[in-house]
């Protein structure tokens, strides 16, 4: 650490703090905090949680739907060392109990309204210990006897000292961490440290026009990445950011009103929900900057106009604080993905970690500022995924001939025909392009001379499209649009594709029709 440099999260609200005294920085229901009210609550939270025998690297779980409450936590979480885990509050009670096994906090902080239930099971079910504490005390839970005695978050954080906790703490460290995709059945926690997310701030603050001015709805789920880059972004600029429980049309509209909120996040269905609820115009909404939709729509709102707004998303997972690519930094771009932050580098390597050319595809890797410390106790996974020094990101893509990256598709197993890897997502998506194919899956069978051949496993399209469809139409199909190597040898028609849940059960493919062999480290993944 150098004092001199480093910056961590706890810092910026402690710059702001000084420099934005009379700036608004929490909205939630009837609370209201300045930037001096959120540093001195987070003093006190910090030195209660320190007091409770939080220690550096501690987790602190929360089971709860936004507030300002979270955001609180995460800032005095960042102020001692520990690490914020959101997690989904729409799970089940066993659901919960993975995730209490998996996180092994040091204290919850949990909701009684709504979701009091599955997590008062889950607690009596898991074998762990922690200090629990009932966020929702004041305004719901007092009036249940079966939460009458908990805990409560405001009580704990009253009997923190005050003052700053003076703790130093290492900017790249963890300060939060947001479960991801479930490798092999098992969610992950990945680990984002302060510079991480400090880095990965300024950026979308920069595509998305965020500034000290901004006032951004949380109307998204805040275990998710898709709403903490803006909740970030606002909360690095010195903007404010307002909180609603959960997605509720008629809500998000008087918010929007009364604290002329102009940025949110909206999906496409509430955005529909909005437009037909408000269509007699009992809202003004005419602070809120989003996306545009039609007229009616644009008449009620204004359209979002910054780099984001009219090129928005690119190539992002979690594990890179959200993006690490973005089409507003590729305006005019080939690619389907945009260009790389700037606080990363990309490339695109086959299994061996050599770079492949342009055009080609291979597996997206990457290293930089805004990339996870890893998952949550899971070593070897991290070990898998770090090596060569760079994060592997178990996805394809592919860079173009003006540098620019495009996604091609999640990578599951690779196919070795002679010296040559084939991605079997990448010969589904070509197969599924044609008329006649409604689903299809790549699988590699065993061959004496080329290693492995590819198999195409295909469901016909209903209708005549699928009905004339043939294997040779297929096979010329492919080899049509990409490499004539990559093309199925053999295509088998299938009435349905066999699933384990959403996902396609490849080994079952295999067994039926001959499939083995396959080399890297890819088919594990």
């Amino acid at each position: 650490m150098d004092p001199l440099h480093d910056l961590t999260l706890g810092d910026v609200v402690r710059e702001h703090s000084r420099s934005r005294p009379l700036r608004t920085a929490l909205v939630c229901a009837a609370y209201r905090g300045t930037y001096p009210e959120l540093n001195a609550r987070t003093d006190r939270l910090a030195n209660a949680l320190l007091a409770a025998g939080l220690g550096e690297g501690d987790t602190v779980l929360w089971l709860g739907q936004n507030c300002h409450r979270l955001v609180e936590t995460l800032v005095a979480c960042a102020k001692v060392g520990g690490v914020l885990v959101p997690a989904n509050w729409r799970q089940s009670a066993d659901e919960l109990v993975t995730v209490l096994d998996d996180v092994a906090p040091a204290v919850v902080i949990w909701q009684s309204e709504e979701i009091g239930a599955p997590v008062q099971e889950a607690r009596g079910r898991w074998g762990g210990t922690a200090r629990w504490l009932l966020h929702d005390a004041d305004t719901h839970a007092e009036a249940h006897t079966d939460t009458a005695d908990e805990e409560a978050y405001e009580a704990f954080l009253s009997s923190g000292a005050p003052g700053d906790p003076g703790r130093a703490v290492d900017p790249a460290a963890p300060v939060i961490a947001l479960f991801t995709a479930a490798f092999g059945g098992r969610p992950n926690g990945a680990l984002l440290s302060h510079d991480a997310v400090l880095s990965q701030a300024l950026t979308v603050a920069l595509v998305q026009n965020i500034t000290e001015d901004t006032v951004y709805l949380n109307s998204g789920p805040m275990f998710h990445m898709a709403t903490l880059m803006t909740t970030f972004a606002a909360l690095g600029m010195g903007g404010t950011n307002v909180m609603t429980r959960r997605v509720d049309a008629e809500e998000l509209c008087r918010l929007v009103e009364a604290e002329r909120c102009n940025y949110g996040f909206f999906m496409g269905p509430t955005s529909a929900e909005i437009l037909e609820l408000n269509k007699d115009g009992r809202y003004d909404l005419s602070s809120l900057r989003t996306f545009g939709g039609n007229a009616a729509w644009n008449a009620m709102i204004q359209v979002d106009d910054s780099p984001w707004g009219t090129h928005p998303a690119g190539y992002g997972q979690t594990e890179a604080t959200g993006m690490l690519t973005f089409n507003a930094l590729g305006i005019g771009a080939t690619g389907t993905s945009g260009r790389p932050s700037p606080w990363v580098q990309v490339r695109i390597v086959d299994p061996e970690g050599n770079d492949v050319p342009a055009g080609e595809t291979g597996e997206i890797v990457a290293r930089g500022r805004v990339l996870t410390s890893g998952y949550h106790m899971r070593p070897e996974l991290n070990a898998e995924r770090t090596r060569g020094g760079w994060w592997h990101t178990s996805d394809l893509g592919r860079r173009e001939a003006d540098g620019s990256i495009s996604f091609v598709a999640p990578l599951t197993r690779i196919v070795k025909s002679a010296a040559e890897n084939i991605y079997p997502a990448e010969v589904e998506s070509c197969l599924t392009r044609h008329r006649g194919v409604k689903e299809a899956a790549i699988i590699g069978v065993p061959d004496p001379k080329w290693t492995q051949r590819v198999v195409a496993v295909v469901v016909r399209a209903e209708g005549p499209d699928g009905e004339a469809v043939t294997e040779e139409e297929l096979i010329a199909h492919c080899r049509s649009l990409i490499a004539s190597y990559k093309k199925p040898s053999r295509v088998e028609f299938v009435d349905a594709l066999p699933r384990q849940g959403w996902a396609v059960d490849y080994d079952a493919l295999d067994q039926r029709f001959g499939g083995g062999g396959y080399p890297g480290i890819g088919s594990s993944i």
